[in-house]
């Protein structure tokens, strides 16, 4: 009789879509005013050279890739494939760290655990096969 492992619960992806989807909220709460001026001159060339402006389309814009990366990753996760999970957990803790150097207050710690737990996934799959 062979011995079976179970499969790993399933969350890092959808940690990251909740983190990219409270990104987004937080991005219209924080920046409402300033979208709401951008959409009453028409949205295009609307940022220009406006530090304020470029801050809250950068801030509401992360969401998306955020979004796309939980989304492959909760892909990745469901088929229990964690060939690329170390190079992507690695990819984004290098950012994390990257983002809290630059910025201490900030969201880029809610990344944290995802980027450790991709690494772990990838380091442990070997062990459990």
């Amino acid at each position: 009789m062979s011995a079976q492992t179970s499969p790993r619960k399933i969350w890092i992806g959808r940690y990251l879509m909740a983190v990219a989807a409270l990104h987004t909220i937080v991005a219209i709460l924080i920046y409402g005013p300033v979208f709401m001026g951008m959409l009453e001159r028409g949205i295009f060339n609307t940022v220009n050279r406006d530090p304020l402006r470029s801050a809250a389309i950068w801030f509401l814009l992360f969401g998306g890739p955020l979004l796309l990366l939980g989304m492959n990753i909760h892909n990745m996760e469901r088929k229990q494939d964690f060939t690329e999970a170390g190079t992507m957990g690695l990819g984004i803790l290098i950012c994390c760290l990257f983002g809290i150097v630059l910025m201490p207050v900030s969201g880029f710690w809610l990344a944290m655990p995802a980027a450790i737990a991709l690494i772990n996934r990838r380091s442990n799959q070997g062990q459990t096969a």
